[in-house]
């Protein structure tokens, strides 16, 4: 099953689950109110009936538009750990983002006008379908609600500021997640094998497996939810492989006008346009 959050109005979201070339509207105003309605929220997903709109003229808005959490993975590919010349990874490398970052699968990235390292980050996202702490590894992919494309589209120069990423990781409308959730029966096991890529103006930056994570996502849940109870619509990127900008020699950034898609195979496409910002 693929679901989503469309826009029905400029103000009016609402849960949509995917048929065909046509979205049907579920009684529920996005797709994290669904996951938290209750444990049965797969049923309810698959049997609600409601208006349907063309899928191809769906207004996609950021798939949980207001997640309790978002927690992202640095450095969980081998081929992005060397091109940033850092140390493989004893333990995975956590940091957040808020939700004011997120954007549709096809919304604009805002660049931000105090900055040009603009850089891409295509990624694996994991959203969480059932509340777990201390969730063992073996039974960690129960609480998977599915899977979904994003782009940590990153701030180089602010990400740098400190040795915390925090500040540019989560710069307003700048992480385009969708276009669907797939859930997880219809992908393999933690969605590994997957190819994975990045294009810039079609030209491909990126492109790996996700068989390549270095912490897959089964390793990933049973340690977050070691730290903080997941719930029912938490987003989790799951780190980028080789080929971000950051890493080129000369680097290379994103410029207005230019347009990033990001694909995992199985699950979809985003296709976002670079725009300034504004002060």
């Amino acid at each position: 099953m693929r679901l989503s959050t469309v826009r029905v109005t400029d103000d009016q979201t609402a849960a949509a689950r995917q048929e065909g070339e046509e979205l049907v509207l579920l009684p529920y105003p996005d797709l994290g109110a669904l996951l938290t309605a209750g444990d049965d929220w797969q049923e309810r997903a698959a049997f609600a009936g409601g208006e349907r709109l063309p899928l191809a003229e769906a207004s996609l808005a950021p798939l949980v538009p207001h997640p309790n959490k978002i927690i992202c993975l640095g450095l969980n590919y081998a081929t992005h750990i060397r091109e940033m010349g850092r140390p493989t990874p004893v333990h995975p490398t956590l940091f957040a983002k808020y939700d004011g970052s997120l954007i549709g699968a096809h919304d604009a990235i805002h660049m931000p006008p105090v900055s040009d390292d603009l850089d891409w980050e295509a990624e694996l996202g994991v959203v969480v379908g059932h509340r777990g702490r201390h969730v063992p590894r073996e039974r960690a992919l129960e609480f998977v609600a599915g899977y979904t494309v994003a782009n940590d589209v990153t701030v180089r120069d602010w990400q740098h500021r400190t040795r915390e990423f925090l500040s540019g990781k989560t710069f307003e409308a700048t992480t385009p997640v969708g276009p669907a959730l797939v859930t997880a029966d219809e992908l393999p096991p933690g969605a590994s094998g997957l190819t994975i890529s990045c294009a810039v103006d079609g030209h491909t930056m990126q492109k790996s497996s996700t068989a390549d994570l270095l912490f897959d996502v089964a390793g990933i849940i049973a340690y977050v939810s070691t730290v903080i109870t997941l719930l029912p619509g938490d987003l989790i990127l799951t780190g980028t492989p080789g080929g971000v900008g950051a890493g080129r020699d000369p680097k290379v950034f994103l410029r207005p006008g230019q347009e990033l898609v990001t694909t995992v195979e199985g699950i979809g496409e985003l296709r976002n346009t670079v725009v300034k910002d504004r002060l």
